[in-house]
């Protein structure tokens, strides 16, 4: 009798900003129900859990996630006007801390992360190289992180071409692709009133540092308005994060429509925002619970191709 064939999983990690922290509770319920990934590709946020998780510092990420604060979010972002809102120095030199920064040929399994090409707009694969550059340029989300030199390129945040990077995975080489959506319940949900009365550690959910910033800019540029009439106006930060989310699942549906997974795991995420990284409590849980979810159809999958 020959021996059974035991199939490659593969894991693609899309984008989403602080809706990423839900990558850790996938990959943890998966590892948990004797499934963890074989080969792991992300794009975004989903680089940087794919990264941890492929250099062995998932549970250290984990930790240092669960613990973060506002006040460490904002301590974390060193402001910049040169090509985006934040230059992502500070950021990276203390991720560097918690995942691994080797080569990527000598992760513990096969890791790739998307980023798009500025000037030609072509989808890019990072492949070799250092995993903290890899990560960097796949996170360097247009108009708030400056985007990464890398040869005669300049990178910008895989989302723009490739959100879940299934049609990676593929190439290499995993026979069956786990995709996590992150945006699947965004649409029509991801605005938050400023008047909502939402608070999450004493704040404004739909406001926060970089909603102040912009109040700021309001009252020097714009004194003679009202405070009612400011209110009804959303803020530049408010109009990027609700058209980013607006471009991402759209470019994320199609891709998914021409390159579908095997197993789609897809968090419901509208209540968290696009910067609310100190809530990764909320997100890791849901992460877990949408995996749960999909482990039926995901043995069902390596029991047909076994």
């Amino acid at each position: 009798m020959g021996r059974k064939f035991k199939p490659k999983i593969g894991l693609a990690l899309g984008s989403g900003a602080a809706r990423g922290w839900a990558h850790i509770g996938v990959i943890q319920a998966l590892t948990a129900a004797g499934a963890a990934p074989e080969v792991v590709c992300g794009t975004s946020i989903g680089a940087l859990v794919g990264a941890a998780y492929a250099a062995g510092d998932l549970e250290r990420l984990a930790d240092w996630v669960l613990g973060l604060r506002w006040r460490d979010v904002v301590g974390y972002l060193d402001v910049s006007l040169n090509g985006g809102l934040i230059k992502g120095d500070k950021l990276m030199a203390f991720l560097r801390h918690q995942v691994t920064d080797t080569a990527i040929a000598k992760l513990t399994c096969p890791f790739a992360a998307v980023a798009t090409d500025l000037y030609s707009g072509r989808e890019v694969w990072l492949r070799e190289g250092a995993v903290m550059d890899a990560v960097r340029a796949s996170l360097a989300l247009p108009g708030l992180f400056s985007p990464v030199a890398r040869g005669a390129r300049l990178l910008v945040d895989g989302g723009l071409v490739n959100p879940v990077p299934v049609s990676l995975c593929q190439a290499m080489g995993a026979d069956v692709v786990i995709a996590v959506d992150l945006s699947s319940d965004l649409l029509g949900r991801h605005w938050r009133p400023q008047d909502s009365g939402e608070t999450v550690d004493g704040r404004a959910a739909a406001g926060g540092m970089l909603d102040r910033i912009q109040s700021s800019l309001w009252r020097f540029g714009n004194a003679a308005h009202s405070e009612k009439e400011r209110a009804a106006i959303p803020s530049v930060l408010q109009v990027l994060a609700g058209s980013i989310t607006i471009m991402q699942v759209r470019i994320t549906r199609s891709r998914l429509a021409g390159e579908p997974a095997d197993v789609l795991i897809a968090p419901r995420l509208a209540s968290t925002g696009l910067m609310d990284f100190h809530r990764g409590g909320v997100a890791i849980k849901e992460g877990r619970r949408a995996a749960e979810a999909a482990l039926p159809a995901l043995r069902e999958w390596l029991d047909g191709v076994s």
